[in-house]
């Protein structure tokens, strides 16, 4: 059996909502505010992957926190380039290495 992608949307919006604990409302609002993108079906039905829902998860900690949805969309941001620049830095770190 093939190991499921965790960026392939298989769940619906009503099963995320109910393992993150997010009303469906604010999944769709998340979405109009651009915090997440979920895949969609040929008929338009959202599929959420396992990396939304921990994405969806992040949210409700965040909004647990107290930010607003800008603050969030800031953090997320911030967050996703963060680990660019680790990555890109473990790259440097290794070519570095190499050429020692």
């Amino acid at each position: 059996m093939k190991p499921l992608d965790p960026d392939q949307g298989v769940y619906g919006i009503s099963v995320a909502s109910e393992l993150t604990g997010l009303g469906v409302q604010n999944l769709r609002l998340y979405e109009t505010r651009g915090l997440l993108e979920p895949d969609r079906t040929p008929g338009g039905t959202r599929r959420y992957s396992a990396n939304d829902l921990d994405r969806l998860r992040r949210i409700g900690d965040l909004l647990d926190a107290g930010l607003n949805l800008a603050g969030i969309g800031m953090v997320l941001d911030l967050e996703q380039q963060n680990l660019a620049l680790e990555h890109e830095n473990s790259q440097l770190r290794l070519e570095m290495e190499e050429q020692l």
